[in-house]
């Protein structure tokens, strides 16, 4: 079937590590076309359906650190998205407006009988970090406010804390508040700008120096292996964007207890796949816009995660 890929520029694709290139590879390995677009090239006009200025693209089989010629364009067309087999909307966050606007230029393609991955809606509905507010049975003590004297008592409640935007990816923005308190008035400051932007604040684990786990859920079903993100040196955060080292490792019994409980009602709702982040027993996030870690799971554990993502999106194209 043709597979449209609503993602960022191929050009910037780093597919040593890229999980949307680890599902291309695989689904093309399968027969699968492969067509990519920007969320720029998404369009409608009354009288029509959503379309997309496409390039049906071929893989050179040359990736890895360093190489960018691992693609060819084979053809370029405008089509509607309804034509293609599935459509995967794999931009990376952070969720601003365009990405907002872009969801529902999707969902009015759904209308129309596109197949899109994940679920619009439920990317709207799910953002990331706070998702976890559905499952308070699983998460550490946490505070979402835009109040300055909410976090003051907060911190004075817990001693220890992890203060975070909402909009942020990679670790951005994520600071840390130890018991005295230093600078706990400036980074509120600047987290919540005079009460104008909602803060996430949630106490520190220190099960972080073992790792922020990743925990990739397909189709309701867990992967068996985490990535373990791994601070190195004195930093809190373990984001492979902010330096941390991944550690691919089995899933723990707490890890696939959470997999298990969340994994069925989110793909119930159109999230084909999320990344669950775990910090010892507790939930932290819930990804749903780019979800990653499919290649460095399989190259250390040897579990083909693309694969079963294949599989599972083609049973929900059938099934759908």
């Amino acid at each position: 079937m043709d597979l449209l890929f609503v993602a960022d520029p191929l050009d910037g694709f780093k597919t040593h590590k890229d999980s949307t290139f680890a599902m291309m590879r695989e689904a093309a390995r399968r027969g699968h076309a492969l067509w990519a677009t920007e969320p720029d090239g998404l369009s409608w006009q009354r009288g029509g359906a959503v379309q997309a200025r496409a390039r049906r693209i071929a893989l050179t089989g040359r990736s890895g650190a360093g190489v960018d010629d691992w693609y060819t364009v084979e053809d370029s067309a405008t089509r509607p998205l309804r034509e293609f087999g599935a459509v995967l909307m794999r931009q990376d966050p952070p969720f601003d407006s365009e990405y907002f606007y872009a969801t529902h230029l999707l969902e009015r393609a759904e209308k129309e009988g596109a197949k899109v991955f994940n679920s619009p809606r439920a990317l709207r509905d799910h953002p990331e970090k706070l998702a976890i507010l559905e499952f308070p049975e699983f998460i550490g003590p946490t505070l979402v406010t835009r109040s300055a004297d909410d976090i003051r008592a907060f911190h004075a409640e817990q001693r220890d804390i992890i203060l975070k935007p909402l909009d942020g990816m990679g670790g951005m923005g994520i600071f840390r508040v130890k018991d005295d308190g230093l600078n706990l008035g400036s980074i509120i400051e600047t987290l919540n700008r005079d009460g104008a932007q909602t803060v996430m604040v949630q106490r520190y684990l220190p099960a972080i120096s073992a790792g922020d786990k990743r925990v990739l859920v397909i189709g309701g079903e867990p992967v068996p292996f985490s990535l373990a993100r791994i601070p190195q040196g004195s930093e809190v955060r373990g984001n492979l964007a902010a330096g941390g080292k991944g550690v691919a490792q089995p899933l723990t019994a707490r890890d696939r207890e959470i997999a298990e409980a969340i994994g069925p009602t989110l793909a119930a709702r159109g999230l084909l796949l999320i990344g669950l982040d775990v910090i010892g027993e507790h939930l932290t996030e819930i990804n749903v816009t780019s979800p990653t870690c499919f290649q460095e799971i399989t190259d250390q554990a040897g579990f083909d995660v693309a694969a079963m993502f294949v599989d599972a999106l083609e049973r929900a194209v059938a099934g759908g």
